[in-house]
């Protein structure tokens, strides 16, 4: 048996507005979201998850990236995978099409539902209610960024059940056009993850996200703006939402 096993839920998504790309997950295991989540702006994003095999999404990019649909580069890497009933994949390419798969010897409650720019997928579950949850939020709530989508996602997959092991992490990811993340957040360890992932986006949603705007983009290498430089010039505590220590 390969791969590191993270039973877990996640939706991987697309915004039908912005073109971003994003997945959002959380599982009874620890850093869930560096493990599972694959990102490649303007082609596609996997979550590989129960047995984890990297590899799976990253042939399933490159298959993206060479033109292959979803459920056609899903197909590909699965057959050549040995191991294909321990794994559960979503995928969602840069055209908002989807596939899933679960094999036979994921952990029960195991399931999936997907459709245009979104795969809702999770093993391990309380029920089949916490995948209910994830498809029905992302579908409820198109004019959001797909950031905030995401996030309540989780949140309404976690008040339903969620993983039926408990609760240790959480993570979410999101890419625009450029080769940088707009959000990349994790919660690695903590008793109710999905809360602590919310508070960790308020507060970036107030001090990271304007910094990451000013970043540069593929077509004008901008300077920050001066806003910017002002509001992170402060200590934590004394900035928009706050966080963090005044305390060298």
């Amino acid at each position: 048996m390969t791969g590191i096993q993270a039973n877990t839920f996640s939706i991987v998504a697309r915004c039908d507005r912005t073109g971003e790309l994003g997945v959002a997950v959380a599982s009874a295991v620890p850093a869930v979201g560096a493990i599972c989540p694959y990102v490649r702006p303007g082609i596609g994003a996997v979550t590989t998850q129960s047995w984890v095999n990297p590899y799976l999404a990253t042939t399933i990019l490159d298959a993206l990236a060479a033109g292959s649909s979803a459920e056609a580069a899903l197909a590909g890497a699965l057959e050549s995978d040995p191991e294909a009933d321990l794994r559960q994949v979503g995928v969602v390419d840069a055209n908002g099409r989807s596939a899933v798969w679960t094999g036979a010897s994921c952990t029960a409650w195991h399931g999936s539902r997907n459709g245009t720019n979104f795969s809702a997928q999770g093993n391990m579950l309380t029920g089949p209610q916490v995948i209910d949850a994830l498809a029905k939020t992302f579908e409820a709530h198109p004019a959001d960024s797909l950031a905030e989508r995401l996030m309540t996602c989780l949140e309404a997959a976690q008040a339903v059940g969620g993983d039926k092991r408990g609760k240790q992490a959480a993570g979410l990811i999101v890419f625009g056009e450029e080769v940088y993340a707009t959000v990349d957040l994790r919660v690695d360890e903590d008793p109710d993850p999905v809360a602590r992932l919310r508070k960790v986006f308020e507060v970036a949603r107030s001090q990271l996200m304007p910094f990451v705007e000013g970043m540069p983009k593929r077509t004008s290498p901008s300077a920050f703006p001066s806003s910017v430089m002002e509001l992170l010039l402060k200590s934590p505590p004394e900035r928009p939402g706050g966080g963090g220590s005044d305390r060298p």
